[in-house]
């Protein structure tokens, strides 16, 4: 018998080009409205967690509930700095994108808390495993920006000696493991690191990050095995920021279901969290890793926030959403919220905020200026050919040898 409906869903977008953005769709839980359970919960008890959103911050700009993590004035106004020099960076950088001093470049506009809240309620010693737009992380644990800015114009001074497309950054020190373009491959690394400092007696602990088209790759699944089995010492993100490049989130499972609730199945806590919201992503961090250092495993967090600007400088967003869409996010900008919050306590003022802009908008243009002397994308100096040949094998072998005679370096 002929069908006469379709065989199977297509999940769409609520709005396409040209229309009008709409999100009435999401209904959104009161600030404060969730309980704070203790980190060794049992994963079954985070249902309203895993289906729900924690937030902190109201309308009103004050912070409620109990997953309120009472952060003093001066942590609150670092949170807050970082975020806008983050963001002053990232339209810094892009300018020079688009100007042809750099090839690619990938901005986190609208997305600034969940990196620079998550990297504030984690120690410098965890190991952070993100994707490419976790930047503020590299700015809350102070990374040089100018060794920043070299990287992503592969001169001289590129700490990855040109191997790396631009803001897939890596630093050692700072305990920010190298960035993989090759999407998901972080969490399982992660939950693999998490397992190896435990097995040294090691209270450190890894967090990963991931966009929600990711989940749709297997070593989601295979880390979310792998880190309930062992109950590994993880904190894995997933951030729902609404698209994985032109792709709907719908199409990763986002329209059925959450995608903290997928946790749940893995025996570990599933929280759902406004991206959006400073606080509510350092407290939901916080008790994660808390939770995690005390050997009670794993936690997926959903952060759920919406990606501002195109996916990189290689995508055009107007052929798939409407102009202007982010406008219209009922969660609002991270950075207006939480300066709003400080208004609110007395510990902040517009002034004050406009100052702080200019003087990150100073600093990237000098940092920007240094840079450039260490080597330009047209003219170099770039890294020295030979340097192909370093960093592969501890030993080098006959064919590398061979080949470095050949190239006569």
């Amino acid at each position: 018998m002929r069908r006469t409906n379709a065989p199977f869903h297509v999940p769409a977008p609520v709005a396409r080009p040209g229309e009008t953005p709409d999100f009435s769709h999401l209904k959104f839980p009161e600030p404060g409205a969730h309980k704070r359970p203790s980190p060794d919960v049992n994963a079954t008890e985070t249902m309203e967690l895993a289906f729900g959103l924690i937030r902190v911050l109201g309308d009103d700009h004050k912070a409620v509930g109990e997953w309120d993590p009472k952060l003093d004035a001066e942590t609150l106004r670092t949170g807050l700095k970082h975020m806008l020099m983050t963001r002053a960076y990232d339209d810094r950088l892009l300018k020079m994108q688009r100007t042809k001093r750099l090839s690619f470049y990938m901005k986190s506009l609208g997305e600034e808390a969940v990196a620079v809240a998550a990297a504030m309620a984690l120690r410098f010693e965890d190991m952070v495993f993100p994707s490419y737009r976790q930047q503020g992380i590299l700015f809350t644990r102070g990374r040089d920006m100018v060794d920043m800015m070299c990287h992503c114009i592969s001169n001289a001074r590129d700490n990855l000696k040109g191997r790396q497309l631009p803001v897939h950054y890596t630093w050692r020190e700072g305990n920010f493991f190298s960035i993989s373009g090759n999407l998901t491959t972080q969490f399982p690394q992660a939950v693999g690191w998490g397992m190896a400092e435990a097995y040294k007696g090691s209270d450190n602990i890894a967090a990963s990050w991931i966009g929600d088209g990711s989940t749709a790759e297997g070593d989601f699944h295979s880390a979310l095995t792998l880190a309930g089995v062992y109950k590994a010492p993880v904190v894995l993100n997933v951030v729902n920021n609404q698209w994985a490049i032109s792709m709907t989130q719908s199409l990763s499972g986002g329209e059925r279901t959450t995608f903290a609730s997928k946790a749940i199945g893995y025996a570990m806590p599933g929280l759902r969290v406004d991206g959006n919201d400073f606080l509510a992503v350092y407290a939901a961090t916080q008790w994660a890793a808390e939770r995690a250092r005390a050997g009670h495993g794993a936690t997926l967090l959903e952060i759920y926030t919406y990606r501002a600007e195109a996916h990189s400088t290689s995508d055009d967003p107007s052929k798939y959403r409407p102009k202007e869409e982010w406008n219209d996010w009922p969660l609002g900008d991270p950075v207006e919220r939480l300066k709003n919050h400080l208004i609110a306590l007395g510990e902040w003022s517009q002034d004050q905020h406009d100052a702080y802009w200019d003087e990150c908008v100073e600093k990237v243009a000098a940092a920007w200026k240094e840079s450039v002397g260490h080597g330009t994308l047209e003219e170099g100096p770039l890294s020295p050919t030979q340097t192909i040949f370093e960093d592969v094998y501890e030993q080098p072998d006959w064919r590398q040898r061979r080949q470095r005679q050949d190239l006569g370096v």
